[in-house]
């Protein structure tokens, strides 16, 4: 007989995100006490969340969480920083010991602002200068990386069950207006903390439950437009796509969800109104190589909003509820019900069917 931890689990991995429509801030307990009773989702290879609006008082910078494996390493970093960077604020994060997370690496934040010069010299807006940024020090610098790069926002990940990390993180410390969360049975890549969900860039983050089959194809297009996939993991390709398709390509966030879960083509022909089916042969024409295929179910984060999705066939679970101003999501109804024991309108999204949830203009 096989114990746990001994047999893999395919449906295995937890996702959870809750937003407040109106923009008001919560704290983080609430998102951490969701995970629990998916607890048997994940197997403490794993764990971690997304704040937004986190940091109010540093909203214009770029807020960059790192992993440094000696102090060495942090020091080097913060020299090829500062060529780049007027840095702010710096600072270890804080974090509780407890014995369920071992081996943390340092874990550093600063709040940082693009040099004007170098972003004349180098003819880029402060986005992409960023996001160079952050594929150049995970790629070339040893021992460091980027596992949080947006403003406003943070990613908080770690090897253990998600419910841990968030105590070791301390994140009923801080409020934000929205918040996801992971728990991870990683089935082809090794635990370790950078392997942890959400993957972000920039503000975007991404939450992922399921095994994408296209991984190779989707990362052979991605790094053609200097994206740097180095941790062998779907999710990581995901959030790469997402940024390419919504920031870089400009598509609504509809268009690309078209895209990752593109209607077939039987459905796209049935559809009556000429202008869809133009738009929708469009997206699946131009961007054949960016289709996910497999089972997923993911949360997209960023400012001002999130995104949930589910495969074309709906081969992962995922449910929605809502409750006044807020609107949650989960793997299974029992983390909403912890959140909100009064959710309303409960319901399962159909297979490649976006839920778009914005905050109201200005709120946040």
């Amino acid at each position: 007989m096989k114990l746990e931890g001994q047999v893999r689990i395919p449906s295995g991995c937890a996702i959870a995100a809750v937003i407040s429509r109106e923009g008001k801030r919560m704290s983080g307990q609430a998102i951490v006490d969701s995970m629990r009773p998916m607890h048997d989702r994940s197997n403490g290879l794993g764990g971690g969340f997304a704040g937004y609006g986190i940091y109010p008082d540093y909203r214009d910078f770029y807020a960059l969480h790192l992993f440094f494996d000696q102090r060495s390493t942090r020091k080097d970093c913060e020299v090829f920083l500062k060529e780049r960077f007027e840095i702010v604020k710096s600072e270890i994060i804080p974090t509780r010991k407890i014995p369920a997370i071992t081996d943390e690496p340092i874990i550093w934040r600063y709040f940082v602002s693009p040099l004007r010069s170098v972003l004349a010299s180098m003819q880029l807006d402060e986005k992409e200068f960023v996001a160079r940024t952050v594929m150049k020090i995970n790629t070339e610098m040893k021992g460091a990386y980027v596992f949080s790069s947006g403003k406003n926002m943070g990613t908080f990940k770690a090897v253990g069950f998600p419910e841990d990390v968030g105590v070791f993180y301390r994140l009923e410390e801080y409020e934000g207006y929205s918040w996801t969360a992971h728990g991870r049975y990683p089935t082809n890549t090794p635990g370790w903390w950078g392997g942890a969900h959400p993957f972000t860039l920039l503000d975007y983050s991404v939450v992922h439950n399921g095994e994408i089959s296209s991984y190779d194809a989707n990362r052979r297009f991605i790094e053609m437009f200097g994206y740097k996939c180095t941790l062998q993991t779907d999710t990581e390709v995901i959030t790469y796509i997402m940024d390419y398709l919504v920031r870089v390509q400009g598509l609504t966030l509809r268009e690309a969800a078209s895209v990752i879960a593109a209607p077939f083509w039987s459905t796209i022909a049935g559809k009556e109104d000429p202008e869809e089916r133009k738009k929708y042969t469009y997206l699946r024409t131009v961007f054949p190589s960016l289709l996910i295929t497999g089972p997923f179910s993911i949360v997209f984060g960023f400012n001002g909003g999130l995104m949930a999705l589910n495969d074309r066939l709906k081969l992962r679970s995922m449910v929605v509820g809502e409750k006044g101003d807020r609107v949650f999501v989960a793997s299974e109804e029992a983390a909403i019900r912890v959140m909100e024991p009064e959710a309303e309108n409960i319901w399962a999204p159909t297979g490649g069917e976006p839920v778009i949830v914005q905050v109201k203009e200005g709120a946040y």
